[in-house]
């Protein structure tokens, strides 16, 4: 059976973006998009608490775990139908599924080749406002994960055109990979370069650097020190990204070894980017999945669509 691109969708306009950057992922992968609104009925016990009635299908609630209103039926058809009617030729389904939020988005990634979820806009540096079901359903779902922030366009998506203005016929704005050099894994990196294959555009590798213990003291004072390392640094990523090179020829690759927090220079590189793409380790802890430091700043600092990608 083949794999979908599967987006949450509860009516909100952060979900409603998701979709529609769903819908055009869709195409480019030549797969089908299901449309997906999660609802977690009210226990009997709650519902007498609360002073309401239980219902038969209880209250909804979104991917960010906020009630919704009965009416999915109708929202599903007609976001559908728009879907059809901007973006023909991607086949697309709307159902409902009953659980809680962060565990059945996680389960319907299982059988998706990403899963993609709005979040609630910008805060106020300038980033996404990712919700608790939303970051756990990045650190336990295992396929990707893109978050959208709600107000995202084709267009933001793409360069100006020659009259400044940016435009969906212009081309688009590079993919940004971070990558950790010391341990490159194979899914998250094709990941990236597929993206840039598939959006006729370059890839631009962000690595960030810092040197070790020993030399951090006197690094800032020893400029012939910082030199050599910047370029033991720049070789590595290069020979990295040798044989990828080799297999995604269309896609121009920009390196860039930094040296600095990757977390910063990522959410910098965000701010021209189509899609930034960063990784995250499935460790089996006994603490439970978690998302490391530099994906959870990445997640809520940057201004373009997040793709994380789970690997071991």
């Amino acid at each position: 059976m083949p794999r979908t691109v599967t987006a949450g969708l509860d009516g909100s306009r952060e979900s409603r973006a998701a979709a529609e950057w769903a819908a055009r992922e869709a195409k480019l992968r030549g797969l089908p998009l299901k449309l997906v609104n999660v609802w977690e009925p009210v226990p009997m016990a709650r519902a007498t608490l609360l002073g309401t009635e239980p219902q038969q299908h209880g209250s909804q609630r979104s991917e960010t775990g906020v009630p919704q209103a009965e009416g999915w039926g109708r929202i599903g058809r007609e976001s559908a139908e728009g879907l059809r009617l901007r973006h023909p030729g991607v086949e697309i389904t709307a159902e409902q599924v009953s659980g809680r939020p962060g565990e059945a988005l996680a389960h319907l990634a299982e059988d998706a080749a990403l899963l993609v979820l709005g979040s609630r806009g910008l805060s106020g540096v300038g980033g996404f406002l990712v919700g608790s079901v939303g970051l756990a359903v990045v650190a336990h779902a295992d396929r990707p994960v893109v978050l959208v922030r709600a107000g995202e366009q084709a267009a933001d998506e793409h360069l100006m055109d020659p009259t400044g203005i940016p435009s969906a016929a212009a081309p688009n704005r590079p993919v940004v990979l971070g990558l950790n050099t010391e341990d490159p894994d194979p899914s998250l990196v094709e990941f990236a370069f597929d993206a840039a294959d598939r959006r006729a555009t370059s890839l631009r590798v962000v690595h960030g650097w810092n040197p070790p213990p020993y030399y951090a003291y006197g690094l800032s004072s020893d400029l012939g020190l910082q030199t050599e390392l910047s370029q033991q640094e720049a070789t590595v990523l290069t020979e990295v990204l040798r044989p990828w090179r080799q297999k995604f020829p269309a896609v121009e690759v920009i390196e860039e070894s930094r040296y600095g927090t990757a977390a910063i220079h990522l959410v910098d590189a965000s701010r021209e980017a189509s899609l930034v793409v960063v990784g995250r380790r499935v460790r089996r802890s006994p603490l439970g999945a978690r998302i490391g430091p530099i994906t959870h700043a990445v997640l809520h600092h940057a201004t373009a669509p997040v793709a994380v990608v789970p690997h071991g």
